[in-house]
């Protein structure tokens, strides 16, 4: 049974409902210690993603959580950003790194835009803006999150409470619980809802976990999915563990994810393009290769793509 997850006023974590307290915000502010990043990579490039065949799965890697999945014939956007910056201005904030993998003017037409909830690396404005005005796709978000992306032209956008599942554009959509939180400010902290998605398309299950830390509830999502032909899963932004443990997932931990949901496959995504925390560029690449020979997990299972790379899979 689902735990609540609502006061009345604010989101919380069942598993971990004390969140961050202003003095260890504090705390991780003045002792952080960041490792140097480069302040750009250019990586090699890779041939425009075509229209995927209707009986396939394919997979093209922006950056960050940024992906263009084809499921069956539909075309799904993810936590779209092609920004410079994440921030809520453009003169300050992480700015990027590596430039998007794929401009978003040669993108196959988008039939589905998921946001996963409102922070700025996942709801990035200006992105959704030139989204909606180029093919005006079906939406899905979690609650409270339509009126921010209202000011992205983005018009009565569906919003989901975790469980909740909506057809539109061709699939069904479950918006399945995550452990973070949300802000894009000051005061408004956990108003809005995160979690991530559960895409269907003639039966093909594709899986979105938009931010969280590690938790029970990959377990339970691979209870209700039992049968997951992608999975989604970030990677990196955790250092240092004791401030970033709730929150958001190490490799290790992603590797465990792995194995709670049984997917036939996953891919790392949440790294090496904004320095939002302390561990290094490679760092989570490298990880994730430990991680992954330390469980036993084969590479073919669990695998990252290359920045602008499409990879196709047959669906079942």
């Amino acid at each position: 049974m689902t735990l609540i997850h609502f006061d009345g006023r604010r989101f919380f974590n069942p598993y971990a409902p004390q969140g961050k307290t202003r003095r260890e915000i504090r705390q991780w502010r003045r002792t952080r210690q960041k490792q140097p990043w480069p302040k750009k990579v250019e990586d090699a490039a890779f041939p425009p993603p075509n229209r995927a065949a209707h009986d396939s799965i394919a997979s093209t890697f922006i950056g960050h959580s940024t992906f263009l999945l084809q499921i069956g014939g539909v075309c799904v956007l993810t936590d779209p950003i092609w920004s410079e910056r994440c921030s809520p201005v453009s003169f300050v904030g992480p700015r990027r790194v590596r430039p998007p993998g794929q401009s978003l003017d040669i993108l196959p037409a988008v039939d589905l835009l998921l946001v996963s909830h409102n922070h700025y690396d996942h709801m990035d404005l200006p992105s959704l803006r030139k989204v909606q005005t180029r093919w005006s796709p079906g939406v899905a978000t979690g609650l409270g999150n339509a009126r921010h992306l209202a000011k992205a032209g983005i018009r009565s956008a569906p919003e989901l409470d975790w469980w909740q599942s909506i057809e539109i554009a061709g699939a069904r959509v479950t918006y399945v619980p995550a452990q973070h939180f949300s802000a894009r400010g000051l005061y408004d902290r956990n108003r809005c809802l995160w979690g991530g998605f559960v895409i269907e398309v003639r039966g093909a299950v594709v899986y979105f976990a938009g931010d969280s830390g590690y938790s029970p509830y990959f377990a339970e999502i691979g209870h209700r999915f039992p049968r997951i032909d992608l999975a989604l899963l970030p990677i990196g932004a955790y250092e240092p563990r004791w401030f970033m443990r709730q929150h958001h997932m190490n490799p290790l931990e992603a590797v465990q994810a792995h194995r709670d949901l049984a997917p036939v496959r996953s891919l790392g995504m949440h790294f090496g393009t904004f320095q939002l925390t302390d561990e290094g560029i490679d760092e989570p690449v490298s990880a994730l290769r430990r991680a992954r020979a330390e469980a036993g997990v084969p590479e073919r299972e669990f695998d990252i793509l290359g920045f602008g790379e499409t990879r196709a899979y047959r669906m079942a």
